[in-house]
């Protein structure tokens, strides 16, 4: 999908296509007042003040046929210049208008405005010459927005369209759109009661259900397995930690925000923990260690919270209670290099074996000139950053440079997936940090007999389970892999009556070797059960009728298929099993 944001053309067409929308709900609302419309990725928005009128389908229609009117009467689009004096007095009955132009910066003496034919709208530009080049345009959505974002304001309403200069990219982009809404993790979430939310509990804070749990503890099982083999301890922390803590660590200055608030108990001041390091140090630091010790390695599967404002919150992809599938190596100078290539080395590995394939890497490095965000130590910083492209060029791997894309304490490397739908997502990361381990006093005794102090490696594989579990869900579209799928074989008896007992007896042998078999033998229509099979999107269905019950066989159906084949119930197992074992993916 292309970004209409980054794209100049599109941007002027989508910026002019805003100015048609308001121009259509003026002359349907004459009431309406209009807050901002900007252009976004997929197209753009504005955010209406509409009284006490609430917007319907039936709205968005009528609106966008008054667009469509507008556009055909062919006005020129004219831009005019006012002094800030001029503006106030022109938008003075606009509240909307007069708080934009008065939070203007005073060196801003020409404020500019567009007029096309009765409507005229306070804007920077630039816009299309004429309303008739807006004709391939569609309304998307409509919902609700506080005004400049903010809870305590009042709830404005936001209509999103979209703009193309031709009918065959338009009907391309809202194919596309149909993609992404079938591939939504919340919509199959929901059908496949994967997780749900709540508002006593809180907007961000999931609650999995058991097949989402389910999935998520295979995902916690496949990465523990995989460290386990590459040296790494695991631990439990607590999810919180004193705000003298992350003042030692340094996150309380340059992550505060992104915080939840303090809390005092017993004269201590508590913060719900925003990230696993500060813990993991003083893990490390808890004993004395030799050179011959390192590195070391520890890994926890945390849950972190974060701060996200409500408009930013997302299913399972941005939350604000998450679990990390965290680590902190602890290493000499000397090993950054063979460790570095590890984690990179695990990160492909766990790639191929989920088939991600459209990825890149990041280096993300700090902005030298911003002395607020950054640790200021420009030794430190040269050094990270000329030891991780080194690293890279010697692995062969290909890379881009984001700078002012660092954490505070070093630079790092993040893995960008583009999804089967919608913008690129950071999934893994590799942070290289010297800041932290000077920050909490740690050491380790050299080859010399003396005190030095370690490096470390942050590193999450999959980010989050939230967040990865989110982008599985819509790169496969809710048809999980059999090894990761919640239920993995769905039995079904033709007639309960008469082979019901049989369908029980495959169900325990699959249960009793591993298998996460559900019996369906309700008192319904075979192809009923069948399609609710299909639609549940279970990798296996077994059909057991009087010929399967009586040759003590099985007849299995494939998820999407419609042929049927017979076989014994030892072979299927066998089948599902190497299946299982082998991570294969349909």
């Amino acid at each position: 999908m292309i970004n209409i944001k980054e794209n100049e053309q599109l941007n002027i067409l989508n910026h002019s296509c805003a100015h048609l929308l308001a121009q259509a709900v003026k002359h349907l609302y004459p009431n309406a007042m209009f807050w901002v419309g900007p252009v976004i990725e997929e197209g753009f928005y504005y955010d209406i003040d509409l009284g006490e009128k609430t917007l319907t389908e039936e709205d968005l229609a009528k609106i966008e046929k008054e667009m469509k009117k507008i556009s055909k009467d062919g006005k020129k689009i004219v831009r005019h210049e006012l002094t800030k004096e001029e503006a106030l007095e022109k938008f003075k009955d606009d509240p909307y208008k007069i708080d934009l132009i008065s939070r203007m910066n005073e060196d801003e003496t020409t404020i500019s405005c567009y007029s096309q034919g009765d409507f005229t709208d306070l804007c920077r530009g630039p816009h299309v010459d004429n309303v008739k080049l807006l004709k391939h345009f569609k309304l998307i959505k409509f919902s609700g927005a506080y005004w400049k974002g903010d809870a305590k304001n009042k709830m404005l309403q936001r209509i999103y369209g979209v703009c193309y200069e031709n009918e065959e990219d338009l009907l391309n982009h809202l194919q596309e759109l149909e993609e992404a809404k079938e591939r939504d993790h919340r919509k199959i979430g929901k059908e496949q009661e994967l997780y749900m939310n709540h508002e006593l509990v809180g907007a961000g804070m999931p609650l999995w259900l058991p097949n989402g749990a389910l999935i998520r503890k295979q995902l916690e099982n496949y990465i523990y397995e995989k460290e386990q083999k590459l040296g790494y301890e695991h631990v439990y922390t607590p999810c919180v930690g004193t705000v003298n803590l992350y003042k030692t660590s340094g996150h309380w200055d340059h992550y505060k925000e992104n915080m939840f608030p303090m809390m005092k108990v017993d004269e201590e001041e508590f913060v719900l923990r925003p990230m696993n390091c500060p813990h993991h140090m003083l893990i490390f630091k808890n004993k004395m260690h030799s050179y011959r010790d390192l590195p070391v390695r520890i890994g926890e599967f945390a849950t972190d919270f974060r701060y996200e404002a409500s408009g930013a919150v997302k299913g399972l992809e941005r939350v604000r209670c998450m679990c990390q599938n965290d680590a902190h190596l602890f290493v000499t100078p000397e090993q950054i290099g063979e460790e570095f290539k590890k984690v990179v080395s695990l990160i492909l590995d766990v790639y191929h074996d989920f088939g991600i394939k459209n990825y890149k890497f990041r280096l993300s490095l700090r902005d030298p000139e911003d002395k607020e965000k950054y640790f200021d130590d420009d030794k430190m910083w040269n050094e990270a950053e000329t030891k991780l492209r080194e690293v890279l060029n010697d692995l062969g791997v290909e890379y881009f440079e984001a700078i002012g894309e660092a954490a505070f304490y070093g630079p790092k490397l993040d893995v960008e997936v583009k999804p089967a739908v919608g913008p690129e997502v950071t999934l893994s990361t590799c942070q290289l940090d010297f800041l932290l381990p000077r920050r909490f006093d740690l050491s380790y005794i050299n080859k010399n007999g003396e005190k030095e102090t370690p490096v470390v490696l942050h590193r999450a594989i999959f980010g989050t389970f939230d967040r990865f579990t989110a982008f599985i869900i819509e790169e496969t579209k809710g048809r999980f892999p059999t090894w990761l799928s919640p239920v993995q074989v769905k039995v079904i008896p033709v007639n309960s009556t008469f082979q019901g007992d049989y369908a029980k007896q495959i169900k325990e042998y699959l249960t009793e070797n591993n298998i996460r078999a559900d019996l369906d033998d309700r008192d319904e229509k075979l192809g009923y059960r069948l399609r609710e099979a299909q639609t549940s999107k279970v990798p296996y269905t077994l059909i057991l009728g009087d010929s399967e019950k009586e040759n003590q066989t099985i007849s299995y159906r494939l998820h999407g298929q419609k042929e049927t084949t017979t076989t014994t119930k030892e072979d299927f197992l066998k089948m599902l099993k190497e299946e299982i074992d082998k991570k294969t993916i349909r």
